[in-house]
């Protein structure tokens, strides 16, 4: 085991805890920023970039058919085969924590359509369920498993906020541990279901998944209702014949007590633990080897690296798999320095560079994704900022930063439209800017002719307004057709009528004003 430091030559505010890296292939691609995406980086997915340790972050474009992603941080992710045979592979989001604390519930595919040696472009696709829907949920797993030809996603723990009946001002973002339940999750029909073992009592979350053929074991977690991160060693095994699947659950001895692990595949057969805590405040420093053959696992300690004097001491640490056989970790930096980073990063390489990559067995779960201010005395204070701390990128990077070539062949239908001359509203550059938005853009519906949508954005509506027009039935009408509608709606003008003034009588002398009535009275009385 080798360690070596990393430096980040940019945007390395944007690497927090919770973040998640995807492996296409031997390229490595970030996931999961600190705040919502800038116009640098719309997508919010990076090239992970690492030559000769110096780490640079390329942003990443969608193709015109991906849905809007969200940067989700302690997400549960994993990869999904077409098949043992293929070669091509898809990588499955579930879960996580928006940049404004929210809890999503969603499913997103990521796939790879184009790629060459200036830049990779992803389509993104959100999988709709149907059945036992998993609730919203951070701090889980999700694994594929392949029985008789087919595959299917088992998903298991993590935590999700206390029901609104129970939460108040002082404990609105106070969490819970998810119900023990086994969910089956099929990505091709979109059908859930859900499983309740007597083996599994309490909740866990951050705990270590590896799948293998139609098996998923799972390590260690923590659980809130009691406090601890009991030595667990779970197997849940698949059975997908013609009819409905068959799942069983087996306690093995053997476990280990870790939470927010991260796992690394080093060969066809065998894994490394690395990182986590096993106290409340206290990192768990040694190493384990997992070993898999003949349906059987193996869980024994192995010789630690030599940790730097920085990481020996940091109260917290965090990181991912890249695949390989390669783990990258986080520390807060010193703060006691005049000029400090927010994070010092370092990668562990746990195999020869020569690694055998397996073809049944996928590494998952939460990887050291575990939130300081779960597991340590430290609270992440900037969880509800809705802008990342980015700073304007290289511009001399090779990936453009964003889709050049499909701005002028936007799509006209569905909310990635053009809506007026001046809409600037693009899958590429979209960010949500009213609090319901999360997926898509909000649109309002103009009246005039046989209507049509814009965008609330374009047309400059304050959040009250979009609101109020949405909920109520009154006719509303885009920047555009607004002088029209109402020359149709003003009555037609008509020149007032002219009145001819009074004209006054003026006894000379007198000073006094006589009416023509008064006038014609005088003249009678006078004759």
């Amino acid at each position: 085991m080798s360690l070596q430091m990393v430096t980040v030559s940019n945007n390395i505010a944007l690497i927090q805890p919770g973040f998640s890296l995807m492996n296409f292939d031997g390229h490595v691609f970030f996931f999961g920023q600190k705040g919502w995406p800038k116009r640098s980086c719309p997508t919010g997915v990076f090239h992970f970039d690492v030559k000769h340790n110096h780490l640079k972050l390329k942003p990443a474009v969608f193709s015109k058919e991906s849905c809007y992603l969200p940067p989700l941080r302690y997400p549960a992710t994993c990869t999904l085969k077409g098949g043992l045979e293929s070669e091509k592979h898809q990588f499955v989001i579930h879960g996580g924590k928006t940049p404004n604390n929210e809890l999503s519930d969603k499913i997103y595919v990521m796939s790879i359509v184009c790629k060459n040696n200036k830049k990779a472009t992803f389509c993104c696709t959100e999988k709709d369920l149907v059945g036992d829907i998993p609730e919203a949920r951070y701090g889980h797993s999700i694994d594929v498993v392949y029985s008789r030809g087919k595959s299917i996603g088992v998903l298991f723990g993590g935590r999700s906020y206390m029901p609104s009946t129970q939460r108040t001002t002082e404990r609105w973002n106070s969490v819970a541990d998810c119900l023990p339940h086994v969910f089956l999750v099929d990505f091709e029909f979109g059908c859930a279901s859900s499983y309740i073992f007597p083996e599994l009592r309490d909740g866990l979350s951050f705990h270590v998944s590896i799948a293998r053929n139609d098996t998923v074991y799972i390590l260690g977690g923590h659980s809130l209702a009691s406090n601890i991160r009991p030595a667990n060693l779970y197997r849940i095994r698949v059975d997908l014949p013609l009819g409905s699947p068959t799942v069983d659950c087996t306690v093995l001895p053997g476990g280990i007590s870790v939470s927010s692990a991260i796992l690394t595949q080093t060969n066809n057969d065998e894994f490394v633990i690395v990182g986590g805590y096993q106290l409340e405040n206290q990192k768990r420093m040694i190493c384990n080897i997992i070993s898999l053959e003949d349906n059987k696992i193996d869980i024994r300690e192995m010789q630690t690296p030599d940790w730097t004097a920085d990481i020996k001491h940091s109260k917290i640490w965090f990181g991912s798999n890249m695949g390989n056989g390669t783990v990258f970790l986080g520390i807060p930096g010193d703060n006691k320095q005049a000029v400090s980073e927010a994070y010092y990063f370092y990668m562990l390489k746990c195999a020869e560079d020569d690694v055998i990559e397996d073809q049944t067995a996928f590494t998952n779960s939460q990887t050291s994704t575990e939130d300081p201010g779960d597991s340590t005395p430290f609270e992440d204070s900037e969880e509800f900022c809705f802008s990342g701390e980015a700073n304007s990128f290289d511009g001399d990077d090779e990936f453009d930063t964003y889709n050049e070539d499909d701005e002028e062949d936007e799509s006209e239908t569905g909310y990635w439209i053009t809506c007026c001359p001046t809409c600037d509203v693009d899958i590429n550059t979209w960010v949500p800017f009213y609090s319901t938005e999360l997926n898509k853009p909000a649109m309002i519906y103009c009246s005039h002719g046989e209507g049509h949508w814009v965008h609330a954005q374009c047309m400059d509506l304050a959040e009250c307004t979009l609101i109020h027009l949405s909920e109520g039935s009154n006719k509303y009408y885009c920047n555009e057709h607004v002088e029209i509608a109402r020359a149709l709606q003003t009555p037609k003008r008509t020149l007032p009528l002219k009145k001819s003034p009074m004209k006054s009588l003026r006894k000379k002398g007198s000073g006094k004003i006589f009416t023509p009535a008064k006038k014609s009275f005088l003249r009678r009385l006078f004759d």
